[in-house]
């Protein structure tokens, strides 16, 4: 049976940042609508909405309060209806974030149970007695310190939290937390959402909470124990309950998961339609980075990397491979957890050419693309100016290590805007006005940008933005979504190539990722049953070898 999600070029909307029509500061839902025709024209199929739930904004809308209610902010529940009406309309589909791993401390549920020991809500959550004056083991928070609070009750027990302290964890051993959060999912399907991404759903299972992460960390006092609270079995068993309740009234609604650590053989049993979970899963593990030059001396998360070609090229190929019969893979380059593609792997002496192949490199290949907003414009990580921009505790710890090692506060702070999330997330730049034409008013997190926009590009048939609407078209063609893909083994390590295949119909890609010229021997015994249907950058095309141009890229396409 086929879904529509196989072929999905999906979209990612962070709505505080891409239009905001109020002159708050805030980008807000009725901006999403106002950009429709934007979107469309660009060639994407399918909106991702990043939380839009009432949320006091602790980490951007992820820790949540009210699930059946709209942010303030970002408007109303009427203009969310009109987004999903709008959507539909434009032929197009619509996916939001479900943050089903945690909730906010404003939760009426967390608050109930705080108030009350004894109340049903207390079991709603995940608690612990301390253990020598100390919390109940060692286990460390991904935003720093220890996974577990005091209890702000009259108890002695800590509540866990995996991300920040005001984010408590959901007990999804509870039977009644796994109706509630299903209930509402089925009120959002119900609006006419199309599909959800489940926010950190592989954490909903832990282990039990008496062993201590047992690897000594003298970076960290609380070391991450992911094997403890990721991926873990139950994980599987609560996700297929929740998923098979929903698509027994929604069968096409498409299932994100969001499977941040998992390896391929996680992947596989994540996605395989047999195992009835999800549909299709982002990973952060497909991708290759070299960290030479880097300071083992620092954490590796603030420090900037490049791409390593060579590793990319495995990688894909034992993704591509493995997931070939299974579920389609997602594509992408960035998102609001990760620096931007310019920033972490773009070329600043040649950034639109880099952009460009680098596009052509993942998005053609078979799978899902996903597209952070301003990527098709070559938007760079905004450079904030103090270290309290970027809300982040690990970034204090980054900091006084740096310090300590005699870094410049200059240096430390650029390594910072180079690779964190937070300078990933600066405001639409829809033209070259103060505030790029995404309010008129000072954006609720602002730093200096560079100065590409969508009204320089929208024309220029020479742009990255006409470059992605014509990929995207491409991508559209029954080769590029459902052919089978065979990574090219390839003898110059920067060169990142590919095959698509479906019946009597083949392509070629091929794209530099380097700045040097190159020349590849060909991929094929005869070149000239080819047709040239894309190029970027100077390529020539002889019998038995293409000589490409740093950062250039070229599809070929034959039927036989």
């Amino acid at each position: 049976m086929k879904h529509w999600f196989e072929h999905a070029i999906i979209y990612q909307v962070y709505p505080k940042s891409f239009q905001d029509t109020n002159d708050d500061g805030i980008g807000d839902i009725a901006g999403v609508v106002a950009k429709l025709p934007y979107l469309k024209k660009l060639g994407v199929n399918t909106i991702w909405l990043n939380p839009i739930y009432i949320s006091p904004q602790v980490d951007n809308g992820y820790d949540v309060s009210n699930y059946f209610a709209v942010e303030p902010t970002l408007g109303t529940m009427t203009d969310m209806e009109n987004l999903i009406h709008a959507v539909h309309d434009s032929g197009m589909k619509i996916i939001m974030d479900f943050v089903m791993n945690h909730t906010s401390d404003q939760h009426p549920w967390f608050k109930d149970a705080v108030q009350n020991p004894h109340s049903i809500y207390r079991d709603y959550y995940l608690w612990a007695p301390g253990h020598n004056d100390g919390p109940p083991n060692n286990w460390g928070s991904f935003f720093g310190g220890s996974v577990w609070a005091k209890d702000p009750g009259q108890t002695n027990d800590y509540y866990f939290h995996l991300f920040d302290k005001h984010m408590p964890d959901l007990n999804w051993k509870n039977q009644e937390v796994r109706k509630s959060m299903t209930d509402v999912a089925r009120f959002w399907a119900a609006k006419g959402i199309d599909g959800f991404r489940l926010d950190a759903f592989i954490h909903i299972a832990k282990a039990d909470f008496d062993q201590d992460y047992p690897v000594v960390d003298p970076q960290r006092e609380y070391p991450l124990a992911e094997p403890f609270y990721a991926n873990r079995a139950g994980v599987q068993k609560y996700l297929r309950t929740f998923v098979a309740a929903l698509k027994q009234d929604y069968p096409d609604l498409f299932i994100l998961g969001e499977a941040a650590s998992a390896q391929v053989n996680l992947a596989i049993d994540y996605s395989d339609p047999k195992r009835q979970l999800c549909d299709s899963v982002i990973t952060f593990r497909n991708f290759a980075d070299s960290t030479q030059g880097q300071d083992d001396r620092l954490p590796d998360a603030f420090q900037p990397v490049q791409l390593d070609v060579p590793g990319m090229r495995t990688r894909m190929a034992i993704w591509q491979s493995n997931l070939q019969d299974v579920s389609y893979p997602t594509l992408y380059w960035s998102n609001h957890d990760m620096a931007r593609v310019a920033t972490r792997y773009g070329d600043p002496q040649h950034l639109e050419a880099s952009l460009k192949a680098l596009a052509t490199a993942m998005y053609l290949q078979r799978g899902l693309p996903i597209i952070y907003y301003g990527e098709e414009i070559g938007m760079e990580n905004m450079q904030l100016q103090k270290w309290a921009d970027f809300d982040d505790l690990t970034v204090d710890e980054f900091v006084h290590k740096a310090q300590r090692l005699d870094y410049t506060d200059e240096k430390i702070l650029s390594s910072l805007n180079r690779t964190h999330k937070m300078s990933a997330r600066g405001a639409m730049q829809w033209d070259d006005s103060q505030y790029h034409g995404f309010s008129h008013h000072q954006p609720w997190k602002y730093g200096t940008s560079s100065v590409v926009s969508v009204s320089d590009e929208k024309d220029d048939p020479n742009s990255l933005l006409h470059f992605y609407r014509q990929l995207f078209e491409l991508k559209q063609t029954p080769l590029y979504t459902e052919g089978r893909e065979t990574i090219l083994a390839l003898p110059d390590a920067q060169v990142f190539g590919y095959k698509r295949k479906l019946k009597h119909q083949e392509a070629i890609v091929l794209t530099n990722l380097s700045a040097q010229p190159v020349t590849v021997a060909s991929p094929d015994a005869d070149l000239s049953q080819y047709a040239h249907v894309l190029a970027q950058g100077q390529v020539q095309v002889a019998e038995h070898q293409i000589q490409m141009a740093g950062w250039s890229s070229l599809i070929l396409e034959r039927k036989f």
